[in-house]
């Protein structure tokens, strides 16, 4: 059997008809035509997301997924952060060395 790829639009979907709508999980298993233990998994991760835990996984509530993007972004910027000042470091170096020969 083939792995689908599944968006967190769909996944949260899946689980708001469990919560909103009170479909039973089998049920919407069934329908959406995805495993129980998926479903199961993914209200899991939505409960927990909104109650303030961000997941490792793809996040699928808009807030989650807004930390998550904010994290990366913040990642990103303390990397390019850490280069700016190796590269600073060593051209005060080199700055230094020319007027030492001069």
């Amino acid at each position: 059997m083939s792995k689908k790829i599944l968006s967190s639009e769909y996944k949260r979907e899946c689980v708001e008809l469990v919560i909103v709508h009170g479909h039973r999980q089998k049920e919407v298993a069934a329908t959406m035509e995805v495993g129980l233990f998926s479903i199961q998994r993914w209200v899991t991760q939505y409960r927990k997301e909104q109650s303030g835990v961000t997941p490792k996984a793809t996040a699928m509530t808009l807030e989650q997924q807004r930390i998550q993007e904010l994290e990366k972004q913040v990642k990103q910027l303390q990397s390019d952060n850490a280069l700016l000042k190796k590269a600073s470091a060593f051209f005060a170096m080199e700055m230094n060395n020319g007027n030492k020969l001069r």
